[in-house]
């Protein structure tokens, strides 16, 4: 698959794939005669899973903390374990911040809501 492809098929720009390329979140992409990147399935389950973690909110560099742990193979299973158990902590953490704005955001749209009834009734006849 070319850049441009990938580029589509994730919604990730193409300096965003090579920048991963660059910084050896991936391995260098393979090339065509003429040059161009030609990215296998591997290389798209790549990308796919950085796409995952960078969306749950993982730095660059706890992912290239990952990626380097990976390559170096089974024996490296429970430290990528553990750094994984630790991120999900963290999201934990932020759901719960989150939610508890959620909460106080409700409660003031409910306040406003029924300020608005008490200064706007109803003009509709039951």
């Amino acid at each position: 698959m070319t850049i441009a492809q990938v580029s589509k098929r994730f919604d990730l720009s193409p300096d965003t794939l090579r920048y991963y390329e660059r910084i050896g979140l991936i391995p260098p992409v393979g090339r065509t005669p003429g040059g161009i990147r030609n990215y296998t399935e591997e290389d798209c389950r790549r990308i796919e899973c950085i796409k995952c973690m960078r969306c749950a909110g993982l730095a660059i560099e706890t992912i290239i903390e990952y990626n380097a742990l990976f390559q170096q193979g089974e024996k490296t299973a429970e430290k990528r374990k553990d750094l994984l158990n630790r991120q999900r902590k963290e999201i934990l953490r932020r759901i719960e911040r989150l939610q508890k704005n959620l909460n106080v955001l409700d409660k003031k749209i409910a306040m406003y809501e029924k300020s608005m009834e008490n200064c706007y009734p109803s003009t509709v006849e039951k």
